[in-house]
């Protein structure tokens, strides 16, 4: 069996195009590495990488792609609707084949190392690689952004993992990990009130929102710890926003398992938050990638939905789950270039 590991840098470049090809070709002039997707978003001004390889090529690979952005962005006037800490803001790696979580491991620790030595980056490891708890959640080191580093950085607690506790102007921070499979899935609304998306993502989410009294005002447990009212979804982060380029807001989510809340669920719940605000979905997007079977859960479901109970075939499962999820709605969903299943299967046949 090869093996093969998948990476998913997450770059704050999605406006410059010469950039981002710069990063891609920087990726795969690499041997055996191969890009699978670019997905470029304007106005989250972001950019999303997706590529496969060994773990050697893949380790190196990565840690080009962070140079080669640390020499082409500069987060001093950097803006965009997604959350991040520099100009490498997120790099994971994933377990394909004939590897586990620890292989994942030692490669983010090791990139994270050289990253931090040779780039004068500040690193910090999360979910699986991470050093300590409060680290795991990509969201709690990303809170504050960029922006809140130099404070962050003077915190004894948020020492980085790699690298000097000293605020990098043109870089930022950048986080490093391994974690399993995740979705990354916008559900489109009607609207551009962006309160109303981030209402919605605050009630599905896992995490949920912070309690408040009837003032309005948050609530405190008697440690100082925010108290919080449990979202609807487990394995759900969810955000609200406003996308310029597309003219109305996303509850855009990470399902981190997707056997846990695949995207059919995640979409009906949104469905339900939505029509409780008296808007309605139009439909979705899926960022990168997405594996097979979670197509085939969504098209199952809804088939079910409509007492069909002969056995369906696998095109006619994936069809039913396009236009049930409105994947159409933004840009054209074509299997053969969306499903990862299905573009591995064309890379080694």
């Amino acid at each position: 069996m090869n093996k093969l590991i998948e990476c998913i840098p997450n770059f704050s470049e999605g406006r410059s195009h010469s950039n981002i090809n710069a990063i891609a070709k920087s990726i795969e002039k690499v041997n055996n590495v191969n890009i699978l997707d670019i997905n470029q978003g304007k106005s989250t001004n972001r950019t999303v990488i997706t590529f496969i390889g060994s773990p050697e090529s893949v380790s190196e690979a990565a840690f080009l792609g962070i140079s080669k952005a640390c020499e082409l962005i500069d987060m001093r006037y950097h803006n965009g609707e997604h959350p991040r800490i520099g100009a490498t803001d997120v790099i994971p790696f994933v377990p394909l084949s004939g590897v586990n979580m620890d292989d994942c491991i030692n490669i983010a620790r090791n990139v994270g190392m050289r990253v931090g030595e040779n780039l004068s980056i500040p690193v910090y490891l999360y979910e699986n690689a991470a050093t300590s708890s409060n680290r795991k959640n990509l969201s709690v080191i990303r809170a504050g952004e960029y922006e809140g580093l130099p404070e962050k950085l003077k915190d004894p607690d948020w020492m980085p993992d790699f690298g000097k506790a000293e605020f990098n102007p043109l870089s930022g921070a950048t986080a490093i990990g391994a974690r399993n499979f995740l979705i990354a899935f916008n559900v489109n609304l009607n609207t551009d009130d962006k309160k109303i998306a981030s209402d919605i993502a605050s009630e599905i989410r896992e995490i949920g929102c912070a309690k408040k009294d009837p003032n309005g005002n948050i609530m405190y447990d008697e440690r100082g710890r925010v108290l919080r009212k449990s979202g609807l979804l487990k394995s759900c982060k969810a955000i609200g926003w406003y996308i310029s380029e597309y003219g109305k807001t996303q509850v855009s989510m990470n399902l981190t398992d997707y056997k846990i809340t695949p995207p059919h669920i995640a979409f009906e719940a949104v469905c339900d938050a939505a029509k409780k605000r008296e808007v309605n979905v139009t439909g979705s997007e899926i960022v990168g990638l997405v594996p097979l079977e979670a197509m085939l859960m969504a098209g199952r479901y809804y088939i079910n939905s409509d007492n069909k109970k002969n056995e369906v075939k696998e095109y006619d499962l994936l069809c039913k789950a396009i236009e049930s999820l409105g994947l159409n709605n933004i840009n054209t969903f074509i299997p053969e270039e969306m499903i990862i299943d299905y573009k591995l299967k064309r890379k080694f046949e």
